[in-house]
């Protein structure tokens, strides 16, 4: 992680301080992991990328050190470490996130404002950029995901697009059977792997549930054969493996992430197996309360 971060910002033309990055050590990165956490990219089975993630003032997540080595760059590793590293902070309780941009960078302040970043402050020699994290919900049981996809459809309408990913078994299509549920959708509601897709119409006069599963395809383009453009707009649109795939379904989405043990989630103060990031996307959700997706309890 060290060569990582050297070769990264000693390709960067001279400021003026110098970032401490330049000097930095096996044992002060160790530190600074030891007090937070981090995120390391690989290309194969070389290092490429570093975010490393610290509290910052109160309570607010701390983006620091964020590097891609100069013989790596312009390959999307660090638009794939961005959300990796949100949903990072998330698991471990924060709300907020916050990093320094150089003045010097002004393409690195475009990268992060197009990532959804905005200004909060200006300092010396740059300025503070804040986003909110995705919400961060521990779901230990296929009970509590139910109840987590009811309390969630209370909060759809119609033109609405949920992204769902995680593991095989993770609870994906659970998921979906608690928003069918809180949607009075007829049943019953199991993964459409073979079929692609399945409609499911409301008996208590929500909209419609169109229940996609996005496994077997590789390409936006076979994700058009659905012809999903036709009930998008009037239907609750949920889309199991469509990461990649289904984002340009909507500009305006729930990104839903599964994560399961192979995640330490003991920083969070909890010991439950899985945990879900909910990532709202675009206007509609900006204004959104979702914190009443959190329930009167998570068991």
């Amino acid at each position: 992680m060290v060569g990582v971060i050297h070769s990264a910002f000693r390709a960067r033309a001279p400021v003026d301080p110098p970032s401490p990055a330049i000097d930095e050590t096996v044992e002060t990165l160790t530190a600074s992991l030891q007090q937070g956490s981090g995120i390391l990219a690989h290309v194969g089975d070389r290092p490429a990328g570093v975010i490393v993630v610290v509290p910052g003032p109160d309570g607010v997540a701390r983006f620091t050190r964020v590097s891609v080595h100069s013989e790596l760059q312009r390959h999307g590793i660090a638009s794939a470490m961005v959300p990796a590293a949100e949903e990072l902070a998330a698991i471990r309780g924060f709300e907020r996130v916050e990093l320094l941009v150089r003045a010097e960078f002004p393409e690195f302040l475009a990268f992060w404002q197009h990532r959804g970043f905005v200004i909060d402050q200006m300092v010396p020699h740059g300025v503070i950029l804040t986003k909110r994290l995705p919400m961060a919900l521990p779901v230990p049981t296929s009970d509590a995901m139910v109840r987590l996809g009811d309390r969630l459809a209370q909060l759809l309408e119609p033109g609405d697009v949920i992204l769902a990913a995680g593991d095989l078994g993770a609870g994906k299509t659970t998921l979906t059977q608690g928003i069918g549920r809180g949607l009075g959708s007829e049943g019953p509601i199991i993964s459409p792997t073979f079929v692609l897709s399945r409609i499911h119409h409301s008996t208590i006069g929500r909209p419609t549930l169109t229940h996609v599963d996005a496994y077997r395809l590789s390409t936006a383009s076979e994700l058009d054969d659905l012809d999903l453009d036709a009930t998008v707009a009037d239907s609750i649109t949920v889309v199991e493996w469509g990461k990649g795939i289904a984002d340009g379904l909507a500009d305006d989405r729930l990104e839903i992430d599964i994560w399961t043990a192979a995640v330490d989630f003991s920083a969070a103060g909890d010991d439950s197996e899985r945990v879900v990031t909910i990532r709202p996307v675009g206007a509609r959700w900006r204004d959104v309360d979702l914190s009443v997706l959190r329930g009167d309890d998570h068991d």
